[in-house]
């Protein structure tokens, strides 16, 4: 008599091979028996899955729950989408270590690099440590849905080191660099998955001030990856400014080579270098080659913002008419936009120059697209706000010049914000979406030195919502989509399983085989969904943030137990801190 029996399911198992009708039986937390379709024995309970797809949970290696960790046993949304295990601490941002006069810093920081309300983490978060173990120990007490794993960030290291040097990125010192390394290797120790870092502008703190280590030399930034060395274990991830990773390969080979631990970067096309993911594609098969253990992580889409009137990003924050409004409530500021001379105001006076990047955000038309329910992450170039100002100034007779589509372009923009009591979407595709290129992602994700990763679930609360990543990668790439070629379903599920497991030493999951952690998804995959995104505050002090949820998830099983059911949590709450790498109770592949 088995504890549970997944019986007659649509077996793909995380290897990458076919998919089979298979029964899976499952004894405590470890499956015991994968046989053929109605040949397990009995179990106490036994979930009919004939019709219906089972897969290892998925496993998501970039996110960043470092603060909601501490109040959300479920860990939304990650835990709506299938996922059984999280890597949180990514990007060199986190909570520890920690000094106690340090916490309101790095609430600011994490508030500022990933848009989490600073308010909720005030809140929430129930200190209780210095040391990055003390961190461990603490998280570790709360029971969780589903397993997580942190890593170490050099932004909250360097400034407990360091102090306000760090903080302010000024040039660390031999004894400053050693005694980070130091610290990292007890972290390690203590259970860290690996090590974070961030070298972009675009991260920076709520005070506008760039995440420690950005600007770290070489030796800061080796001082770190031997700390891994010296602990034997772990995954060097770093967050790399996009038009610099060519460059930033060349030391990045050479730490691989040295410390022979997996060194992992961020890589998305971007519309300032449409084509540089290629030369990044041929560094790592260099890298290969020479065996160095370096890797990409891709997302699965399009990292799109959204835009509205609740949330962080609005295109109309560089018109002076809507800034005036901004301190009103959201129904004042609806109640205005929905005069039509307001909008008339709104849409013909000069944008404000409010820097590179802003302005990119608020006045690209032609990558701006309205959402009418779902989100189409790839969209038709026709379905553009520029282009629909366009067609239509053509329909009226006028000449489509630059003013004119603008002008034109913010007045159908208005419209759409007030849309559903001022609830009206924007998507806007800001990376991996240059020249609507269908096949970029695709080629990134045949890759073999590429791996499934950027979701960033927990963060970004008021501009991005792709937490719900691994449910898209199922039901639009293996499934649904119709622009351009699709994914093998049993390549994507390797992809989000074994394969991000493997990165991470995590060797006893992510594949259906006896021995290996009973973690599992039972999959409605002809309704398998993601949900429009939702502007929710159910983070702590009221916080706002996006969400997405999924249908389709017959059943979602951690540890043995099942903690979601026809996408619903069961309240049971299996879940655990992981320590370090863990090895397979089976050899697998």
């Amino acid at each position: 008599m088995h504890d549970l029996v997944i019986r007659n399911g649509t077996l793909v198992d995380g290897s990458g091979g076919a998919a089979r009708e298979a029964d899976v039986a499952i004894d405590g937390d470890v499956i015991t028996e994968v046989c053929a379709a109605g040949s397990a024995g009995q179990g106490r309970r036994e979930i009919d899955a004939r019709g219906q797809l089972v897969t290892p949970g998925f496993v998501d290696i970039h996110t960043h729950f470092d603060a909601q960790v501490t109040w959300d046993p479920y860990l939304t949304p990650s835990g709506f989408h299938g996922c059984t295990t999280v890597v949180m601490g990514s990007c060199g941002v986190g909570f520890a270590p920690a000094r106690p006069d340090r916490h309101e810093w790095l609430i600011g920081l994490m508030e500022g690099v990933e848009d989490i309300p600073g308010s909720a983490m005030v809140e929430g978060i129930t200190w209780g440590w210095e040391s990055f173990g003390e961190y461990l120990d603490v998280i570790e007490r709360s029971p969780h849905a589903i397993d997580f794993g942190c890593q170490v960030p050099h932004g909250a290291l360097r400034a407990y080191v360091m102090g306000e040097r760090g903080a302010k990125n000024e040039p660390a010192t031999a004894e400053d660099i050693a005694e980070m390394r130091r610290l990292a290797a007890d972290g390690l120790r203590a259970g860290a998955l690996g090590i974070s870092t961030s070298r972009t502008s675009l991260h920076k703190s709520i005070d506008g001030e760039f995440v420690p280590g950005t600007f770290a030399t070489k030796d800061e930034v080796f001082g770190l990856g031997r700390a891994l060395a010296d602990a034997g274990h772990g995954v060097f991830q770093l967050a790399v400014e996009h038009t610099e990773l060519p460059a930033e390969m060349a030391w990045m080979r050479e730490l691989a080579r040295e410390i022979r631990r997996p060194i992992s970067m961020n890589l998305s096309q971007t519309d300032a270098s449409p084509e540089l993911w290629r030369s990044v594609l041929r560094g790592l098969e260099e890298a290969g080659q020479n065996d160095e253990p370096l890797f990409a992580q891709v997302a699965g889409r399009a990292i799109g913002v959204l835009m509205s009137l609740e949330l962080t990003a609005c295109p109309l924050l560089s018109q002076p008419t809507y800034l005036g409004l901004c301190a009103e409530t959201n129904e004042r500021r609806l109640a205005e936009l929905r005069k039509p001379e307001v909008r008339a105001a709104i849409a013909n006076e000069e944008p404000l120059d409010l820097g590179a990047f802003p302005n990119l955000i608020t006045q690209t038309y032609d990558k701006m697209f309205p959402v009418t329910g779902a989100v189409d992450y790839e969209p038709a170039r026709s379905e553009s706000i520029g282009e629909r100002a366009r067609r239509s100034l053509a329909r009226e007779g006028r000449a489509a010049d630059p003013r004119a589509v603008a002008v034109r372009a913010r007045e159908i923009i208005c419209e759409a914000l007030i849309e559903n009591d001022g609830k009206g979407l924007l998507y806007f595709p800001l990376f991996n979406y240059s020249n609507y290129d269908l096949e970029v992602l695709r080629e990134l994700h045949m890759h073999p030195r590429t791996r499934m990763g950027l979701s960033d679930a927990g963060a970004h609360c008021g501009a991005i919502c792709d937490g719900g990543m691994p449910t898209f990668m199922l039901s639009h790439w293996t499934r649904d989509r119709s622009r351009g070629a699709r994914l093998p379903l049993e390549h994507v599920v390797h992809r989000q399983t074994r394969q991000t497991a493997m990165l991470f030493g995590l060797a006893d999951r992510g594949l259906v085989a006896p021995g290996y952690k009973a973690d599992l998804n039972v999959i409605d995959y002809d309704k398998l969904a993601g949900l429009a995104p939702e502007v929710v505050h159910d983070l702590p002090a009221g916080g706002r943030r996006l969400l997405q949820r999924a249908t389709g998830y017959r059943a979602t099983v951690c540890s043995g137990s099942v903690i979601l059911e026809d996408d619903s949590f069961t309240g049971v709450l299996p879940g655990r801190l992981l320590r370090g790498p863990r090895g397979a109770r089976k050899t697998g592949s």
